[in-house]
């Protein structure tokens, strides 16, 4: 289970960043970034971990206190385009020091300080100006990792789930964009949407298949012929 034993070894706040749907075919990826208040910590339910490892339940009930005070976060959602213009790597890291800045900048406000370290989850290093460090599977290993964890989660699945019901039929409520076979069959039958990412090769794919033909129904839900 995450701890504070690498938040411990700095002086001063340390904060988690975490991202939430870098895989999906469709839709954001929504970063964030969290400090925990080490006084609060104790009081903290049991069972903050990483996000994939609980329920959406669970990760709801911890929403709720790690977005409260004496807390703090800050959280963003890359859109679709930015992810196809710069890719899922260099859009994600980018919104990691988006958030991070952000968050830095609340702490300052609130009277904390300025960030003593940024703990990144996995072994690629955002653009980022404040000290820092990656940290592999930093999800089980640090909390304040395991809360931006918990909060990306949370917020990426709200979006698809508000997204699924203006896009019936592709079973976003419950894949959240991931490349499922039924996701994949309603990509067939249905067409790309606005909100698929056309840099993704499945996507990618449908939209040079020159079998395919044009659709009239806007932007929206359009096939493009390659």
């Amino acid at each position: 289970m995450p701890d504070l034993a690498v938040e411990s070894g700095f002086d001063g706040p340390v904060i988690g960043i975490d991202e939430a749907g870098r895989g999906p075919w469709a839709g954001p990826v929504t970063v964030a970034a969290a400090w925990l208040d080490p006084a609060a910590v104790a009081a903290l339910p049991s069972g903050l971990d990483d996000s994939k490892k609980m329920t959406a339940a669970y990760r709801a009930a911890f929403h709720a206190i790690l977005t409260k005070p004496p807390h703090h976060h800050a959280v963003l959602s890359v859109p679709v385009a930015q992810i196809d213009r710069d890719g899922i790597l260099r859009a994600t890291l980018s919104g990691m020091a988006r958030v991070a800045e952000m968050l830095a900048d609340r702490l300052i406000s609130a009277g904390i300080g300025l960030p003593a370290q940024v703990l990144v989850d996995g072994n690629q290093m955002p653009p980022l100006a404040l000290p820092a460090q990656t940290l592999v599977k930093g999800d089980s290993r640090s909390l304040s990792i395991a809360a931006a964890s918990v909060i990306a989660k949370h917020e990426r699945d709200r979006i698809m789930t508000d997204l699924s019901a203006a896009h019936p039929g592709y079973g976003w409520q419950t894949n959240m964009g991931y490349g499922t076979a039924a996701h994949r069959e309603a990509l067939n039958r249905l067409g790309v949407t606005a909100h698929h990412r056309r840099s993704f090769a499945p996507v990618r794919a449908l939209l040079t298949d020159p079998s395919l033909t044009d659709r009239d129904e806007g932007a929206d839900t359009a096939y493009t012929k390659g």
